[in-house]
């Protein structure tokens, strides 16, 4: 295995979790080396993040292609050109075609703000209170077909308070994706986690189906 891991961040907005990313990643014993952030948007604030922290950076605009899947293929052929062995989607807001999925099968990553299965989609954390959940969280998973449905690496469950708002909770929820998706990415670049026929392998052991679970 060699020393580095080559990551590419795909992203479409302020990028808080890349500079997660970034932060961590400076610490000397941490293989990944963060080679490219993409974003569809050129106003993404997270493009600025990474020139700040001298990271290559190259926007594709969703609405210059005709049709998800030839701006899939352009997205592939310019992360491929970073030759990464982890791709990691921190607020990409693209729904993958198959194709894509499939080109990244086991080296793509995705921070997700509920503990799933409950809460794929948008707007988890106003559902997490209407619904009464007494815990919500984040979820890292492996990306497969089924939108929010590859296995999972690790989930953060924090307390829901009397007097959480959507708001008030995404930003306790926030704190809790700092910490576990650089956890994951830095697992994957070690060479212990993994995409096995089963479901996610972390030190050769298949992780339970709601993934490592940290707790407050």
């Amino acid at each position: 295995m060699s020393k580095t891991c080559d990551v590419v961040v795909l992203l479409s907005g302020t990028g808080s979790n890349l500079q997660a990313l970034i932060d961590d990643a400076q610490h000397a014993d941490n293989p990944v080396r963060i080679r490219a952030v993409i974003s569809n948007r050129a106003d993404a604030y997270g493009l600025q993040r990474a020139r700040d922290a001298g990271i290559d950076t190259r926007t594709l605009d969703h609405k210059a292609f005709e049709g998800r899947e030839a701006f899939d293929a352009a997205l592939i052929e310019l992360i491929d050109a970073f030759q990464p062995k982890l791709v990691v989607l921190a607020g990409f807001m693209r729904i993958l075609s198959a194709d894509f999925v499939r080109h990244y099968q086991g080296r793509l990553l995705n921070i997700h703000p509920s503990l799933l299965p409950k809460y794929k989609g948008l707007h988890t954390h106003q559902r997490a209170l209407e619904a009464g959940d007494t815990e919500h969280g984040c979820s890292v998973h492996f990306v497969t077909e089924e939108l929010d449905g590859g296995p999972l690496v690790v989930q953060a469950v924090i307390p829901v308070e009397l007097h959480d708002s959507p708001q008030s909770l995404a930003q306790r929820v926030h704190v809790r994706e700092h910490q576990i998706y650089p956890m994951a990415v830095r697992w994957f670049a070690e060479g212990r986690l993994s995409l096995g026929e089963e479901g996610a392998l972390l030190d050769g052991q298949l992780l339970e189906a709601s993934g490592h679970l940290i707790r407050n």
